[in-house]
């Protein structure tokens, strides 16, 4: 007979980027957020403390195009960040080890959560290989919230947005655009949502 291996266990890594613009490369990551969020194994999800385990930079802006909508949403000034923000290839490398250090210690593989998690993972992915060559989290290792919430509540995917959840999931802490307050406030909202056992429609 066959042995069952129990799969590898996860840590879920909530992460929120700031940035000047819609896409990486043209436009630059302003600052990075993440906060690890929980654990799952076969027995089940175990959530973290949203606030113990995180990691904030502010990166040195690359390029020159600028979405000025974008910035004034980041409220991060770019000037001081041209002078003072860190090199991204030391911050990049800064957050590889933090991803590798909190997976070791949790004896799981780091996953990606983010809210929508096609922004951040986009600048996120294209950060890492361009300024380390690698991810920690491979090149599939995220999580969609919002794909989440949609597939539990079985709705279609674009009717959903935090307004449609109920109020029992959304995090106490508030959104405010700077990107460790949005991690940890993702994080919270991640535990909420694995625990989450929707209400069934009754029997006909």
């Amino acid at each position: 007979m066959a042995r069952h291996t129990p799969p590898k266990p996860s840590l879920y890594i909530s992460v929120d980027v700031e940035a000047d613009g819609p896409i990486p490369g043209p436009y630059a990551m302003l600052s990075l957020g993440a906060a690890v969020a929980g654990r799952q194994d076969a027995d089940g999800y175990t959530p973290a403390d949203p606030g113990a385990t995180t990691f904030y930079r502010e990166l040195r802006p690359i390029g020159t195009d600028v979405d000025p909508e974008a910035l004034a949403v980041s409220g991060l000034d770019r000037e001081r960040l041209l002078r003072e923000g860190a090199e991204p290839a030391y911050a990049m490398a800064e957050f590889t080890a933090w991803v590798r250090r909190a997976a070791q210690e949790a004896g799981a593989q780091p996953v990606m959560c983010g809210y929508p998690a096609s922004y951040d993972w986009t600048f996120l992915y294209w950060y890492l290989i361009r300024f380390t060559g690698a991810s920690p989290f491979g090149h599939s290792g995220c999580m969609d919230m919002k794909t989440l919430y949609a597939t539990k509540a079985g709705l279609p995917l674009r009717a959903v947005s935090k307004r449609t959840m109920p109020r029992e999931l959304l995090p106490a802490r508030p959104h405010t655009h700077h990107a460790l307050d949005d991690a940890v406030e993702q994080a919270e909202l991640f535990s909420n949502l694995m625990a989450w056992d929707p209400p069934r429609p009754a029997a006909p």
